[in-house]
């Protein structure tokens, strides 16, 4: 029985460094998708209750300073809502929507790459399995006699292993896609809902407030009317 990895490497043949090199990009995709959507999440209702203090006294550039702070593309929906905020309610909604579609590719980056080894890690189990078997039929139809259990065993191990080596990358790679896919689309509410959420901020708090005011500006928003 192997006892070490090279030497499973060594009798599983080639395929399996095919398969040993699957998993290591395999990994290495999963680590920086976890890095990067640990980075961009936030917790997204506080923000937007501080963003919705800020709009409601007209403090404008101290909420974008607030978007410039923080990471991730619900704020960037938010910080383009508060610079377009003075489009029309129509055109603020489609203009929301493009920079949240512009948001997308970055949260599906390498996810391919990780669907793709696990998908074709088994085929590549399946293609060991194969070259193993014509091994051992090589070696059978090239003796004369009796043919050794040793001489066999080249053939078996490699169909085995390979197999083996396949499942072991692919079930996993499978489950890190589908969690990753979940925390996408994940982010992605959290865009539409950001984005839904601002337009109804910006309408009650700062939107359509007075280009000149003669009192302050927390005065002048108390008494200002939400336009319906």
């Amino acid at each position: 029985m192997p006892s070490t990895l090279f030497e499973l490497m060594r009798l599983g043949g080639p395929i399996m460094w095919v398969i040993l090199g699957a998993s290591v990009v395999a990994a290495a995709v999963f680590a920086e998708r976890m890095f990067e959507y640990r980075k961009i999440s936030i917790p997204l209702d506080p923000f937007l209750d501080g963003i919705a203090a800020l709009v409601k006294e007209g403090r404008f550039q101290e909420a974008l300073e607030r978007c410039d702070e923080a990471h991730g593309p619900a704020v960037r929906v938010i910080q383009a809502a508060l610079l377009k905020r003075d489009m029309p309610l129509m055109d603020l909604r489609e203009s929301l929507q493009e920079v949240g579609q512009l948001q997308v590719p970055r949260l599906e980056k390498n996810l391919s790459i990780l669907a793709t080894v696990g998908y074709i890690s088994p085929l590549l189990g399946l293609l060991g399995t194969v070259t193993g078997m014509i091994h051992v039929f090589q070696t059978v139809s090239g003796a004369r006699g009796t043919v050794p259990v040793g001489e066999l065993a080249g053939g078996v191990w490699e169909a085995l292993l390979t197999t083996a080596g396949g499942l072991v990358v692919a079930i996993p790679a499978y489950v890190a896609y589908n969690y990753l896919a979940s925390r996408m689309s994940s982010e992605v509410n959290d865009m539409e809902r950001a984005g839904i959420e601002m337009i109804q901020i910006l309408k009650e708090g700062g939107r359509f407030r007075p280009t000149t005011v003669s009192t302050p500006v927390t005065t002048a928003l108390k008494t200002e009317k939400p336009t319906p």
